[in-house]
């Protein structure tokens, strides 16, 4: 559930406007969707319905908890995939969430873990601090195993890595 206030979330998305942490504007959209229709209107198109605006927000998923735990095993696949771009566009978007959440002390340890190994680290302490499971029951033992080990600033493998984790 969402802890701060229509105009805190307003506040923060003023402060990401032209600034240099949130160049691509990813942060800024995942706070767009935590408005309501009547306070996110000057980001939508005009006429958009409260009615659309909920069924759009969150990727369709029924509130953010539940998209942030379908995005959080996104996230997991981006950084053991070795995409750098995705995988940083996760750590903010987690980030920005957990703020959302009202978990200042998520962000606080996201922003003081290591970025190396694609932000596995920034990423397994999200879990962590939100109680979250990384992985879904399906995954391969190998790919959890994996994710371990880049969370801890080590390459994907014990044997080298040939997607470039090591460089």
């Amino acid at each position: 559930m969402i802890t701060r206030t229509q105009e805190e979330i307003l506040h923060r998305i003023n402060q990401y406007a032209g600034a240099d942490e949130d160049l691509f504007g990813f942060r800024r959209d995942l706070l767009i969707e935590a408005l309501d229709v009547d306070h996110a209107r000057p980001f939508l198109q005009p006429d958009i319905t409260g009615e659309q605006w909920n069924r759009h927000r969150w990727d369709g998923y029924a509130d953010p908890e539940a998209y942030g735990r379908q995005y959080l095993l996104f996230a997991v696949s981006k950084i053991l995939h070795h995409r750098s771009g995705s995988a940083g566009r996760a750590v903010d978007k987690l980030a920005e969430l957990a703020w959302l959440l009202g978990r200042d002390d998520v962000v606080t340890a996201m922003n003081n873990a290591p970025y190396p190994m694609y932000g596995a680290p920034k990423i397994a302490v999200f879990a962590e601090g939100l109680g979250w499971p990384l992985h879904s029951r399906a995954e391969d033992p190998d790919w959890r195993d994996a994710f371990t080990r880049m969370a801890a600033g080590q390459p994907c493998s014990a044997d080298g890595c040939g997607w470039g984790c090591e460089d």
